[in-house]
């Protein structure tokens, strides 16, 4: 079982990966494609979800390989430091196909109830 301090952010990730489902589920990509403030909107979410990926301890991100840290936080890097070079279809791409998987592995271990 990960650290408390590690609980709180996982379950934040949790948290702010299903406000992401919550906003893609009833939207066509070319309904995403013409929203800014949705665009905006998921690529601040999923920017979230990395900035606590990123704070999670080494020894809990080795206990669950099976999540893929490395590639969650430089998304992060990426959408904060080289926004302009980042493709709005990379952000579709990750809220529906990688948010939902990243969801079934969190909630694999997680408390039902995280902090």
């Amino acid at each position: 079982m990960p650290n408390p301090r590690d609980l709180a952010l996982l379950g934040d990730m949790l948290d702010y990966c299903r406000r992401v489902m919550l906003k893609t589920a009833s939207i066509s990509r070319a309904d995403f494609d013409q929203d800014d403030n949705l665009q905006l909107a998921l690529t601040h979410l999923i920017q979230i979800v990395g900035e606590a990926a990123g704070r999670v301890s080494e020894e809990t991100c080795l206990l669950h390989p099976e999540i893929d840290w490395p590639n969650i936080v430089s998304l992060r890097n990426r959408i904060v430091h080289d926004y302009s070079g980042l493709a709005i279809g990379r952000i579709w791409d990750v809220a529906t196909i990688n948010v939902p998987e990243l969801i079934t592995a969190l909630e694999a271990f997680m408390p039902s109830d995280p902090p």
